[in-house]
Parts: structure tokens; sequence; C-alpha cells
């Protein structure tokens, strides 16, 4: 019944729902829940996204159950600094009204801005893809979570990682480290698994090596405020982020 409910909300209302500030739409997506409901969200959800890893309505539903605490985490590290707690304050929104994707791929090249346009142009993404949070009820937490899926893209696009599965269960390792979300140490480890031999040999050798690096050496990157950062070139974007390119990193070795 319940992932029922996340189907119509999901169809029906999202889309004429995220024009509105973010307490506002949480207060119509909200689906309240009990401990028992949790738990077969839990094993219901986890259950799909392992036989289908695409499957972002389950992999969204179980980042909400089993992320409370490493919400509250996520939250404290943004309020450690100036720019994270001015993203909690304005609570931003990163979608096709909030952004100008036209003005953002006629940014120069190496902008933050248009690499963000272009890998979202390369890939046929829409930001609004992005599901609405429905099983948190806490406004803060659920901010917290809604950010996480808003800026996912904006994390792919700033490390140059694929949409792939090697590039997606990259992603999810430094994301896994930072946020400590059991959804992303998740799908790290079982999305390692489906990597074909090659990809896995990469992924043993020069990717998983890097991805624990950055997660555990780069600035909290659920903390900053990309909106303000367009036209920063990723260069200077990654000396202020204490982040080295994975082609570095490999010649380092």
């Amino acid at each position: 019944m319940v992932f029922l409910k996340i189907r119509k909300f999901v169809n029906m209302r999202w889309l004429s729902t995220y024009r509105k500030t973010f307490k506002e739409e949480l207060e119509i997506n909200y689906i309240p829940t009990n401990l028992f409901q949790k738990s077969l969200l839990t094993i219901g959800s986890a259950a799909v996204a392992l036989l289908d890893p695409y499957r972002g309505d389950m992999i969204a539903c179980l980042g909400e159950v089993t992320g409370e605490l490493s919400l509250k985490y996520m939250r404290e590290k943004m309020l450690e600094s100036n720019e994270g707690a001015e993203i909690l304050r304005d609570m931003p929104r990163i979608n096709s009204q909030t952004v100008c994707f036209k003005t953002l791929s006629k940014m120069p090249e190496g902008s933050l801005g248009r690499l963000y346009a272009d890998f979202m142009n390369a890939n046929k993404i829409t930001p609004d893809s992005r599901l609405p949070v429905q099983f948190i009820k806490d406004k803060d937490l659920a901010y917290v979570m809604q950010r996480y899926r808003e800026v996912h893209d904006l994390v792919h696009a700033s490390l140059f990682m694929k949409t792939t599965m090697l590039g997606e269960v990259t992603v999810k390792w430094v994301e896994g480290i930072q946020t400590r979300l059991p959804m992303c140490i998740g799908g790290g480890i079982w999305g390692a698994a489906r990597l074909k031999p090659k990809h896995r040999q990469l992924y043993l050798k020069k990717y998983l090596p890097w991805a624990i690096q950055t997660g555990n050496n780069a600035k909290f990157m659920q903390g900053i405020y990309y909106e303000k950062r367009w036209e920063q070139n990723i260069d200077d974007f990654y000396k202020e982020m204490n982040i080295v390119k994975l082609t570095d990193h490999i010649l380092s070795k």
C-alpha cells in the first residue's frame, strides 16, 4: 500500500509542487509511517534496489527510512561552515525553475556551471527527476535529504564521473564516506559486485583508492553552495575543496 502511495505522489504531485517552498512541499508529500511500516519499507526497498539498481524510487525510499542518524550528522557537518549554514538557512532548490541551464551552457569552458550544464545535457538528465522527500517528518532533516539528492548530479559532474555503474559506484563511495548514509555505503558495496571484470579491475586499482582518498580528504561536498559558484574555475574549485583529480591521483602512484 505504501509503495503505491510512492507512485501516486511521484506521478501526480511532484511536477505541481516543486515551485513551492520546501516546507510547503513537504507538508503535501509527507507520508506518516510507524516503526513496523518503516521496517517493511526498508526490507522491500532494499530487496528491489538490489535486484534493479536503477529503481530510483526504491533507492530514495531506502535512504529516507534508514538515514535519520546520518542526516543528523550531515546537518551538523553543514553547520560547521558558514557556507553550509547558509544553505540550511536559505533552503535553496536545484530544478529547472531555479537554474537556467541555457545560461550555464554559455559560461566559459572549465567553469563549474558549464561543467554541470554539459554533464546534464550529455547524459540527458533533468534536475526535476529527483524525487521529493516523503517519509521524513523533521523538516530540517528532510531538507538535508532533498539537498543531497539535488546536488548528486553536481557531485558527479564536478568529479568527472560518468553515469555508468563504475562512475556511480565511485561517487557512492565518496558520498558514503562523507555522509555516512547506509544507502550510499550499501550502493558502493553491492554496486561494485555488478561491475564487469574489466571495470572491476579499474575500480579496485584506481577508482576505489581515489574515492576513499577524496571522501576522507575533500571538504564536505554537501555543504557547498554550488549555485553561488557557477563561475568558479574547476581547477580553483579543486584546490579550495582539497580534491585531487583522478588522473593526477593515478599519475602520482
